[in-house]
């Protein structure tokens, strides 16, 4: 019988988290520059390529869709192969959506800074960019059904179920809302206008958020959490329960980021009570994760990637929990378009996605270079450097959204607005938005940690890895 290293195509696996380490630096330097510029404007140094406008989707491209995207691929081609016994279809294809892949991200971070994009979030990108990427997501899909359709384990567990939705809906997604009508090579419009495209719009949008950065990182969660503390998931049933749940009710929440603007009264209603709804299978999953990481709490204090998983349900669980408290009319009409929206995106971005991705990796690198991690004090600054950095950053948006909601509705006896003029308002805000631009600071920090000690890892390649145990009770 073939072993592990034979039978499966690791290949793959390293050249993923290879591209998340490049584009994770890159997408968080970037996010501290703008976050620097909103405070000291002279960064922009009055040039139109290094302004907010042109950076700041680059920021969310590279790190949703050259990080985040790297990660979800490289676990994707890691666990779809182990649970189901069999070594990828093809190498080729896999080589292949690799190479054309990172082709999409380097062509995004030039045509980005020059101003080419549809002015769409999570779409900017043109179409000839978006023909590329119908193209490479083909070759991986078909690669990756594939390889679940010759498997040899009958059953599939339910983190390829996670995957499995991922991979189905985010093409719905992006080919509905990216259809236009070119206007030249790096020019198109869109075929929908008004509300109904910001309707599709925000369909997609948070969607996006959903199937992208919420439901393959909650595969990656139910395969790498037990793997690691060797201990089965806590509720099998309770699993799969989470995951119909989840599919069902995300999809219609969209309509949430359209309150009180011209779309239909029932549409916005809708969005609302689905996301709601959210709540009950949200933390369905965030409890599974808990109570699966209690058959090794001892080990929580000793252990950096334990300690990461555990930062990372937390923030699953108050990000699920602050988005559905967002979408109430009420609090929406406060904090909408504010600071505070800013704050609960990277609770969940940076907690949630960011955490469970380096759990991931701190996971996979020793095991697939067969070296032990260089440095587990390292592993554990990082930890407290990604938490202090977080906390600064959510805290302080926090406390800046809800300030700046309420000088926009601040009205005086007259009847007036207290605060006509706007610029009185960014600079009030300005000591909160320094101390966020000094937590993504810190948070870039932890990861450029990580880099130097998985590289300092990979050098060391196949000196020869051990296993530790950490069940309760079982020693190192």
């Amino acid at each position: 019988m073939a072993t592990d290293k034979t039978q499966y195509d690791d290949f793959i696996v390293k050249g993923f988290i290879i591209s998340a380490l490049i584009w994770g630096v890159a997408s968080m330097l970037f996010g501290v520059i703008i976050a620097f510029q909103l405070v000291y404007p002279q960064l922009n140094f009055e040039l139109p390529w290094t302004s907010f406008g042109r950076l700041r989707p680059l920021h969310t491209n590279a790190a949703i869709f050259g990080f985040a995207l790297s990660v979800i691929f490289a676990t994707a081609y890691h666990t779809v192969q182990r649970l189901c016994r069999v070594r990828m279809w093809s190498d080729t294809l896999s080589k292949l959506h690799l190479a054309l892949y990172n082709l999409t991200i380097v062509l995004a971070a030039i045509t980005l800074p020059l101003g080419y994009s549809q002015s769409k979030e999570y779409a900017e990108l043109e179409w000839p960019l978006d023909l590329l990427i119908v193209i490479w997501y083909v070759i991986f899909f078909v690669n990756y059904l594939v390889t679940i359709l010759t498997r040899k384990e009958e059953q599939m567990y339910v983190a390829i179920w996670f995957y499995i939705a991922s991979f189905v809906t985010v093409p719905l997604l992006f080919i509905v809302n990216n259809i236009v009508i070119p206007a030249g090579f790096l020019k198109s419009y869109s075929v929908y206008a008004g509300v109904f495209d910001a309707n599709i719009q925000w369909w997609y949008g948070h969607n996006a958020v959903a199937f992208v950065l919420t439901t393959p990182f909650l595969g990656l969660m139910y395969y790498y959490l037990p793997k690691h503390i060797k201990q089965p998931i806590y509720s099998h049933r309770l699993s799969i329960i989470h995951f119909w749940s989840l599919i069902f009710i995300y999809i219609w929440a969209g309509p949430h980021h359209l309150l009180y603007s011209p779309i239909p009264e029932w549409l916005q209603t809708t969005g609302v009570v689905f996301s709601i709804m959210l709540w009950m299978p949200s933390w369905g999953g965030m409890l599974n994760g808990f109570l699966t990481l209690t058959q090794a709490k001892d080990k929580i204090k000793v252990d950096a990637t334990l300690k990461m998983m555990l930062a990372a349900v937390t923030f699953y669980g108050m990000s699920t929990f602050e988005g559905p408290l967002l979408s109430i009319r009420a609090v929406s009409a406060l904090g909408h378009n504010t600071d505070w929206i800013i704050g609960h995106v990277h609770s969940g971005t940076l907690g949630w996605v960011g955490f469970m991705s380096a759990a991931a990796m701190y996971y996979l690198v020793p095991r697939l270079w067969n070296a032990n991690l260089y440095s587990e004090k390292l592993a554990n600054l990082h930890f407290w450097l990604g938490t202090l950095g977080i906390l600064l950053y959510i805290i302080s948006m926090w406390v800046s959204g809800i300030t700046e909601g309420s000088m926009w509705r601040a009205v005086g006896e007259n009847g007036e607005l207290v605060y006509k003029d706007w610029i009185e308002i960014v600079e009030f805000l300005k000591p909160f938005r320094l101390f966020r631009a000094i937590g993504g600071t810190l948070y870039l920090a932890g990861i450029i940690l990580m880099v130097y000690n998985f590289i300092k890892t990979m050098q060391n390649k196949d000196s020869g890895f051990v296993e530790q145990d950490l069940r309760i009770g079982v020693k190192p």
